[in-house]
């Protein structure tokens, strides 16, 4: 089954009905929110709380371990002071429920979460300054630090911890390891950087000879130059989908504005720090008006929390234009702007720009 055939069509009606069945609440407003592959619902029950219903497609449903994980990551950064949403349990006590639901085409299993709503507005919607960029590039960091640090959330009525104003990255605790943490190996997805060979059949697809000729060739650097030196990056867990649509900011009167808010872990793999700060600056890069001066202040934040991968990010920087823009009309575009400057060019251009950055800090 596709996935458009796969994704929930709930009518509000239902989904309030569904709400009032799991967790006993009486919905007094509902409207949808933008969703990809699920369903998503912004609501407001009869004492004022705000929630998101979250229906995941027939197809993810499936894997119940994998989305068992990224509810426990959830958990696991909002208890370490990012803002994360986090999941509630229903009426029997769970955080997930496989649900049959006839959206008009035959009944199908969909699994059902209720999430903490987080205020804001996306990324997608400002425009994003130096200082912004570097809170992105310094979050994506902070973020895979504490995912690969990942353990069991505390149990309820446990106090989580207060953000500090050092370093968010002091706040995590020792490794523990989790049941079913090797879910996440996810070996043939399709948007781990680490599987970028997989995505050639698609080539056929890819309209313009020279702009498919550059993918070619970002593939086959990819291939000689990364996959032959994975070990020396070193090993996290991604969030994979790091970009300006899930992101929440709010305005603040010192930077301008701050992330509020993460959203949509639905991505999340085993994978390697330079992979994430390749993802978030190619999806910063797509919305800008000015993509290549993108990558400084995300190399700059990033380089503060993981220094030794501020120059290891070469490859993996330039094979991701690549990886995630080859359906995208405008990283088309991109994309041969980069590969026509250079690998060494591109990556001195924001290296220096992060060292601006940061001296003027």
């Amino acid at each position: 089954m596709s996935l458009k055939d796969a994704k929930p069509k709930l009518s509000e009606s239902q989904a309030s009905q569904l709400i009032g069945r799991l967790f006993g609440l009486t919905v007094t407003k509902i409207r949808p929110l933008p969703s990809y592959d699920d369903q998503n619902f912004h609501v407001r029950d009869s004492e004022g709380g705000e929630y998101v219903l979250k229906i995941m497609n027939s197809v993810f449903s499936q894997n119940m371990d994998v989305i068992e994980l990224q509810t426990h990551a959830m958990a696991w950064l909002h208890q370490n002071g990012l803002p994360a949403q986090t999941a509630l349990p229903n009426l029997t006590g769970t955080k997930m429920s496989l649900e049959d639901i006839d959206c008009g085409s035959g009944s199908q299993k969909y699994l059902v979460r209720l999430l903490t709503y987080l205020p804001g507005t996306t990324i997608s919607k400002i425009a994003c300054s130096p200082q912004m960029l570097y809170q992105v590039g310094r979050m994506a960091a902070t973020m895979d630090i504490i995912l690969h640090k990942l353990s069991p959330p505390t149990e309820p009525g446990t106090r989580t911890p207060s953000p500090s104003p050092g370093p968010i990255v002091s706040q995590t605790q020792d490794q523990m390891e989790h049941p079913k943490l090797s879910a996440l190996q996810r070996e043939n997805w399709l948007w781990n950087l680490a599987n970028l060979p997989m995505l050639e059949p698609y080539l056929q697809t890819y309209e313009g000879e020279h702009e498919k000729q550059v993918v070619k060739d970002v593939m086959k650097m990819f291939e000689t130059q990364v996959l032959v030196n994975m070990s020396s990056f070193r090993k996290c867990i991604n969030h994979g989908d790091f970009n300006d649509l899930n992101i929440l900011v709010e305005p603040d009167a010192t930077t301008g504005y701050r992330i509020t808010g993460i959203l949509d872990f639905g991505d999340m793999s085993n994978g390697y720090y330079v992979f994430e700060l390749a993802i978030t600056i190619m999806y910063m890069m797509i919305e800008s008006q000015s993509p290549l001066e993108v990558g400084g202040g995300g190399v700059s934040g990033l380089g503060e929390q993981l220094p030794a991968e501020r120059g290891g990010a070469r490859c993996p920087l330039c094979a991701d234009k690549d990886y995630l823009m080859i359906t995208s009309h405008k990283g088309k575009h991109h994309l041969s702007q980069l590969w026509k400057m250079g690998k060494e060019a591109v990556l001195r251009k924001w290296v220096e720009d992060a060292r601006e950055y940061s001296d003027r800090k």
